[in-house]
């Protein structure tokens, strides 16, 4: 008999932005299951009505989108099936699983305030568990899980290993609110069977809910899910990631300029391991991604290894796609986009710019050649190489490159032979030339940039340079 298809899902809730954490509990889930040839599904857990809102939703839908994570079928929203879970819920009530419940608050305070005092456990133990039907009064009721009182559950977890949690400590929680809606303990439980989830991989925030929510499959004679519980991601100090690290949402990340390939490489890194391995390509990490080479202990947020890994992306990146996520950058931080001109000279200037980049502000700084139009703005650094000698000299080096074939060796040569008239070094003259053709002291080589922007530009730079 063949093994059931591995089905992961994410199940963030819409309450704020796609969290650099849920990203990575997102990526692990999606690497799972395309790396077995499984599924991937979205829940949205919408239930509290309260703090859920479109604009949260739609924000962690763009930013699994930007990273690459794309999910199978349409996104679930929990708080559409709550007529599903009241339907469960109804069905472990007359299985006996369940029970009505009638204490109000006070008396729970009250029985709560009194096991203190006589130092037991405060755990709620209704006095309803166990009453005759027929003595229920005509009142607001919850229902409330029959939890078993002896023994132990064990959470078999393929990060954390097994956990034993003793029945003991853990009450009859409440399945349906006296409102009659579920909670969110009996939601995810139905919604995990429903949707035939088969690995559950998720923060170990969670594993306290495993062992309530294992009773729920127990209750229902339910296949219950295999568990993989991975540890939070740490700032560099060791504590729990927050905003004094730096930037937390997906978004940000993406703002930033950082490819996704580099962020899916680096966040996958980010408390799972293959070997020694650092670099690796989706296809690589989805064939090697596997729950035993999660570990146990939190990972630390570390910007310097991020933007290694996606400098080594954006030097392996194919030039074609490297621009259109270019143009995607460009479009989400609402700068201009690129022209025709402009972007026929990018596509051609990228394998000379591509392999110095870590992000995409430093690919607009170093390809400003040919982003820029004329007249060129020298900043600051590169006006000074401009002064009256250096005019001087680009003057005379114009006719030279007028009449040089437009080869790389024949540039060097028109330029060298200036140079030498001079007394100069080759590089001598690179400052002033990169301040003609770039405006910028830091860019690809002159040569390469004359190649680039052709004889007619350059000629024309170099003119408005002479003043």
């Amino acid at each position: 008999m063949s093994e059931a298809p591995v089905v992961t899902r994410f199940a963030p809730s819409p309450t704020g932005f796609l969290h650099i954490g849920g990203a990575r509990t997102a990526l692990f889930n999606w690497l799972y299951a395309r790396g077995r040839g499984g599924k991937f599904l979205l829940r949205i857990e919408d239930t509290d009505r309260a703090r859920s809102t479109p604009e949260a939703t739609q924000a962690i839908l763009d930013g699994l989108t930007w990273l690459g994570l794309d999910w199978d079928g349409e996104p679930v929203s929990q708080f559409a099936r709550a007529d599903r879970h009241h339907e469960v819920a109804e069905a472990m009530l007359a299985s006996g699983n369940a029970y009505k419940c009638f204490a109000t608050q006070d008396e729970i305070a009250a029985f709560r305030e009194a096991a203190k005092a006589e130092g037991r456990s405060t755990l709620y133990q209704s006095p309803w568990r166990d009453a005759d039907p027929a003595t229920h009064p005509d009142a607001p009721y919850v229902v409330r899980l029959k939890a078993p009182r002896d023994g132990a559950t064990v959470i078999a977890d393929q990060v954390q290993g097994d956990v034993t949690v003793k029945n003991a400590q853990l009450d009859d929680m409440v399945l349906l609110r006296s409102d009659g809606t579920p909670t969110y303990m009996l939601a995810v439980v139905v919604d995990d069977h429903d949707m035939c989830v088969t690995h559950v991989i998720r923060g170990d925030d969670h594993l306290n809910n495993a062992a309530r929510q294992m009773q729920i499959y127990r209750a229902m004679g339910w296949d219950v899910p295999v568990w993989a519980h991975i540890p939070l991601i740490h700032g560099p100090d060791g504590k729990k990631l927050s905003k004094r690290h730096g930037a937390l949402g997906v978004e940000e990340y993406r703002d930033m300029g950082y490819p996704a390939a580099g962020m899916r490489n680096y966040l996958a890194r980010l408390g799972w391991s293959h070997g020694d391995d650092e670099f690796f390509t989706d296809a690589q990490a989805q064939a090697w991604f596997n729950l035993g080479g999660i570990g146990k202990s939190p990972a630390r947020f570390d910007f310097k290894k991020l933007e290694n890994l996606c400098g080594q992306h954006f030097a392996a990146m194919d030039d074609a796609a490297l621009l259109r996520e270019f143009e995607g950058f460009l479009k989400a931080t609402q700068r201009s986009p690129l022209g025709e001109a402009q972007k026929e000279g990018l596509a051609q200037a990228l394998p000379l710019l591509k392999g110095g980049i870590k992000t995409f502000p430093q690919l607009i700084e170093k390809a400003n050649f040919v982003l820029t139009s004329r007249p060129i703005e020298p900043d600051e650094k590169a006006a000074k190489a401009l002064d009256d000698v250096s005019r001087r000299i680009l003057a005379e080096l114009t006719p030279h490159l007028q009449n040089a074939s437009w080869t790389r060796d024949a540039l060097e040569a028109a330029v060298g032979t200036v140079a030498e008239a001079h007394g100069l070094k080759l590089g001598k003259l690179a400052g002033p030339l990169r301040a003609a053709l770039a405006g910028r002291s830091v860019s690809p080589s002159v040569f390469d940039m004359m190649l680039v922007i052709g004889r007619d530009e350059t000629l024309a730079r170099l003119a408005d340079a002479q003043g």
